[in-house]
């Protein structure tokens, strides 16, 4: 295995989209009926929208290839959750997936690192992130960056509405 880490480009949109589906599909596919997932990747992961987000100046993907197949990645912006305390100057852990093969490897963690730096490049502001209720992994992991949790949402994956906690970073 040849890892490596590296800020997407506007070219990269196609790569971006690809991995989001297999990485959302990988870790969440089987806990929906096939036409809802269906439904979620295509609103929510086309190249059009990882295009959008990869123009955008507010926004940063990074992605984890092994050597010529991205295998993970991070998206990060401006806050977008539901709370009445976020505001949209916050930023927002919105992605961190990588594919099973590679877990364990310390590269979420490289990930992250990676993302908080360019999030608090001008300094310490509030960090927010989405996490499922049944992701305990997650939890712990956001739980290590200094996360806590500060609310709860739910999020639509077709007909299926997820129990989601906010968790929020304070600067």
């Amino acid at each position: 295995m040849n890892f490596a880490i590296r800020r997407a480009t506007p070219a990269d949109a196609e790569r971006v989209a690809d991995i989001a589906c297999r990485n959302f599909t990988e870790t969440f596919g089987p806990l929906y009926p096939p036409e809802d997932l269906a439904y979620f990747l295509a609103a929510s992961y086309t190249p059009e929208t990882q295009r959008a987000a990869l123009e955008d100046p507010r926004y940063a993907v990074w992605l984890l290839e092994d050597g010529d197949e991205a295998i993970g990645h991070i998206l990060v912006g401006p806050c977008g959750l539901p709370h009445p305390e976020a505001r949209e100057e916050d930023g927002e852990i919105k992605r961190l997936y990588i594919l099973a093969r590679a877990h364990n490897g310390g590269w979420g963690a490289k990930l992250m690192n990676t993302a908080m730096d360019w999030l608090l490049r001008d300094g310490p502001r509030t960090l927010w992130v989405g996490v499922w209720s049944e992701n305990f992994g997650a939890q712990r992991f956001y739980a290590r960056y200094g996360f806590e949790k500060a609310g709860e949402y739910l999020f639509p994956v077709g007909q299926i509405n997820d129990h989601e906690f906010i968790f929020r970073r304070a600067p």
